[in-house]
Order: structure tokens, then C-alpha cells, then sequence
């Protein structure tokens, strides 16, 4: 007998701050993004910090979360900051925005 289960999305907004501005942050959530098949974006903020919306399973998002609280070599995360939202479905892929 096979299992039937839908997939449950949810939302994450995520704030990232520390040394993730000029460091290849946007390209690295990108890339961690479209590992795991999220959908949403990933822009620089006028604060010098990096901010993140991703939509997705509760387990990839967590993975990203995760990538992203280390980042690429020449970043130093210093802080992490998720909020949860019901998911738009606005989004067809993830982007790095400007």
C-alpha cells in the first residue's frame, strides 16, 4: 500500500547579519536554495545585512537555515534571525534580487 502524502510548505523570512555583504553570501543561499528545491529570494539589505525569503518543506527550509547561519568561507555569520508565515506560492524559483 502506497502512502499518499501531500507536502506541507511553509514560509521563512530569514535575516542574516555579520559579514555577508561582498562575500558571495547571495550566490551561496542560491545555490544551498536550489539544492533543496525552495522557492522565494535572497537580496542584500541597505543595513549590510543579507534577507532571505524561502518557501518549502519545514525540513529543507531548516537545511537552509542551517547552510546559512555558517555561509561561504569568507563570511562571518554573527546572527540569525527566522520568522514563520503561511506560504503566497508566488514564487516559481529562488533569485538572487538586487
Amino acid at each position: 500500500m502506497q502512502s499518499n502524502q501531500t507536502r506541507v510548505v511553509t514560509r521563512a523570512q530569514i535575516s542574516v547579519r555579520g559579514i555577508v555583504q561582498g562575500v558571495n553570501f547571495r550566490w551561496f543561499a542560491q545555490r544551498r536554495a536550489d539544492g533543496l528545491h525552495l522557492m522565494g529570494y535572497v537580496r542584500n539589505m541597505p543595513d549590510g545585512s543579507v534577507f532571505v525569503v524561502a518557501e518549502g518543506s519545514r525540513d529543507e527550509l531548516d537545511a537552509l537555515i542551517e547552510a546559512l547561519r555558517i555561509g561561504p568561507s569568507a563570511a562571518v555569520v554573527e546572527n540569525v534571525q527566522v520568522e514563520w508565515h503561511a506560504p503566497s506560492g508566488e514564487f516559481d524559483r529562488f533569485e538572487v534580487r538586487s
